[in-house]
């Protein structure tokens, strides 16, 4: 199996982690439908969503994957007023990775994010690898750490 950009990163922060891989559905590339592929709570499958604020631009958003960002809390944490989940087409040139393979690890650019804070609830989470059918188990420390991520709240309950 090749590695990812995200997992070179990993790599250089020596950082443990396990690279997982599953059957890709083209016709569903849900967190769901990956957590189930995974055998795996979707609660700990974190899923990467890149939003553009009114006052800061792009940023990013790490929430469960059975979960939808509630756009007025990622608002203002970020330091906006309000914010939109950005175009798909616009995701490959902004960030490198394409919908269903997006990892908050190796992207284009360093931008600002934010991890919903029930991802320290776990010993491990998943995250995109940077390509579908792959996913990273990694600590959620050490993905806070290497990223910057500010833990918040970023979903209804």
């Amino acid at each position: 199996m090749k590695k990812t950009n995200a997992a070179r990163m990993l790599d250089s922060h020596k950082v443990n982690y396990s690279i997982v891989e599953y059957n890709v559905d083209e016709a569903d590339l849900s967190a769901v439908h990956v957590a189930a592929a995974l055998g795996q709570n979707v609660e700990q499958v974190f899923k990467t969503l890149v939003l553009r604020g009114n006052a800061s631009g792009i940023f990013v958003c790490i929430v469960p994957g059975d979960a939808e960002v509630n756009l007025k809390k990622a608002a203002k944490v970020s330091g906006n007023k309000n914010a939109e989940m950005v175009q798909m087409k616009e995701l490959l040139g902004l960030t490198g990775y394409i919908r269903g393979a997006c990892s908050p690890l190796g992207m284009k650019k360093v931008y600002p994010m934010y991890i919903h804070e029930t991802c320290t609830n776990f010993d491990f989470i998943f995250v995109s690898a940077g390509k579908r059918g792959m996913q990273l188990q990694v600590h959620p420390t050490d993905l806070i750490s290497i990223t910057g991520a500010v833990v918040c709240d970023l979903i209804d309950l």
